[in-house]
Order: structure tokens, then sequence, then C-alpha cells
């Protein structure tokens, strides 16, 4: 049996170094790719909570063509802001689908961030008016931070960008990371700012509605990125009835995502509309949704980038794993 065998291991500064915003955006749209092709596939996942009040989950998947195998475990664990770490957790493993054997061990916070945010800039690539100026973001997180930041690369036109905090006050360090590309302030009055802006981004906790329906103005796009496990939503009661549903996967998302309170609504997966099985044809008046509950190909197709550069640049910690 093999006895030279190694285990890469790529923390979370590695994998900054490794990964940049354009090489996440070309990875998850590939993600996009093969799962509208069926050339990847997407495991029933796992999304539980935990007695100590965490959330813990496994998202796997894997590309046949590719030799792509894996998963990423992950969660929120609210008691470590307590202990003053990062309450996201989250941890990706690639296999060789031929042996069985572990290749490389990621951190996956990073990948996570930056995956999420690559998939809600398609979404707008997609999915807003090309025209659109105007941004409305809840959150003030990293998860909102990232969002708006792909907002900013891929949407030339916004020029203003309106945003809620939790504590519903000015957030300076928010501010101050975009004050000079677009004219950022807080939103004083939550449902008018939805109804002036163009985009609105819900990346919260997902602990229920954030604004009422009849804000929500024609031709808005929405991502909505927070709720990702059974019972969390963003949005109002009897929005999606009015709305042209786009999804990263309708099975998902029927399960935690902003679909699963109106599971029968009719939807369009995004990667079919990347790879040309769909035409969109929006109309301006037509109000688009995009629920976001994140694919395990998008952390595949960046896991599999992290590693190939690890090999090649040398990058990462080389452990011993013969068998």
């Amino acid at each position: 049996m093999p006895s030279d065998a190694h285990l890469l291991l790529l923390d979370a500064p590695t994998v900054e170094a490794l990964l940049d915003s354009a090489s996440a955006l070309g990875a998850v749209r590939e993600a996009f790719e093969l799962h509208s092709l069926e050339a990847g596939r997407t495991f029933p996942i796992v999304r539980e909570r935990l007695l100590s009040g965490a959330v813990f989950g496994i998202k796997s998947g894997d590309v046949p063509s590719q030799g792509l195998l894996g998963f990423k475990a992950a969660g929120f664990w609210p008691a470590n802001r307590q202990r003053g770490g990062e309450p996201h957790q989250a941890t990706i493993l690639l296999f060789d689908p031929e042996t069985g054997r572990p290749r490389c061990v990621i951190d996956g916070n990073v990948v996570t961030t930056l995956r999420t945010g690559a998939a809600g800039a398609l979404g707008l690539i997609y999915l807003a008016r090309p025209d659109s100026a105007r941004l409305c973001v809840f959150g003030t997180g990293v998860q909102a931070a990232v969002q708006v930041d792909f907002a900013l690369q891929v949407m030339d036109g916004i020029k203003q960008v309106r945003y809620v905090a939790s504590h519903g006050g000015a957030d300076a360090a928010f501010e101050k990371r975009f004050a000079d590309r677009c004219d950022i302030a807080p939103a004083s009055d939550l449902n008018a700012a939805v109804a002036e802006s163009d985009i609105v981004i819900t990346a919260t906790p997902g602990r229920g509605p954030l604004f009422d329906a009849n804000a929500v103005r024609p031709g808005t796009h929405l991502n909505c990125v927070g709720a990702d496990t059974r019972g969390k939503r963003e949005l109002p009661e009897g929005l999606l009835s009015r709305v042209r549903l786009i999804v990263d996967d309708r099975t998902q998302a029927s399960q935690i995502g902003e679909m699963q309170w109106a599971p029968s609504t009719p939807c369009t997966e995004l990667g079919d509309f990347i790879t040309g099985k769909t035409d969109l044809e929006r109309q301006a008046t037509d109000v688009t949704v995009f629920d976001m509950t994140g694919l395990a190909l998008q952390d595949l197709t960046v896991a599999r980038l992290l590693f190939e550069r690890a090999e090649t640049s040398g990058h990462g910690v080389r452990v011993s794993w013969p068998w």
C-alpha cells in the first residue's frame, strides 16, 4: 500500500493568499453550469440544531468527470462571540473518489464568504435590471459586506447604497469600507429604502420578515441570503406569489430557503440562465427574487481551485498520511 501519501492542509491565511474575488466568481459560475448540465451532483444536505444552540450542517457532492468529491461541514455557533471567536465555522474536505482517501483539508470560512458573494454577483448579473443604480442591504456583517462588495464590482451603475444595521443605527466601519465607491448611509425608513431601491440584498440571521411586501416596487431585484435553515426567513408573507422566483437548487430552496414558506411557487434555477437552457426575458416591471441557499458544488469548485494552486505553488502544510 502507498506509504508516501500526504494530506494537504490549507488554513485561513493560506486560503486568503490563494483566493481572490475574480477567481471565486469563475469557480462559482462553473458550479452553476455543472449543476444545470447535471454534470455535478449535490447530495442530500444535513442541517441540524444542536443542544448547545448551534446549527451544524454538511453539504456534499461530486463531479465524476473531474475526479472531484468532497463535503463542507459548517454551521453557526453563536456562543463563539463570547469566546472572542467567529460564530460561523466551516471546514472543507476533498477526497480521491477512486480510493476514498482524503486529499485536502481547507478552512472553509473564507471560501464560504467569497463563494456566497460570488453567487450573489451572478444573481445580479443575470437577474437585476442593467440600469440599477440604488441598492439597499439589510445587515452589516461579513456576508452583507461581501455582497455589497461584489455588487459594486459587477454593477457599474450602482451609485447609492442604503443599509440597515441590526441595531438600527449607523455602522461607521461598514460605511468606511465603501465610502470611496458609492454614496452610502443608513436607511432612515426601512420600507421607504426598499421602495426607492433597484436592488435589495438581505443578509441577516433570518429571524423574520424585514420589510412590508407592498414596499417592493415593480422592477426590483432581491438577493436573499439569510434563509438557509428550516424556520428562517427574511421576506414578508405574500411576496413570493407575485415575483419571478429564481433559486440555486429547487429542492434545497423548498426545504431551507425562502421558498420553504411557499414551496409550490414556480421557480427556475439560476444555472439554467447561465448555460442558456432558459431565457430570462425580464420585463422592466418584473420583480425577481434570487433565493440563495448555497450549493455544495460551489464549495467544491472553489476548493479544487485552491488545491490545485497550493499543489503548484507549494502553499499549505503537507502531513504524511500513509495507508
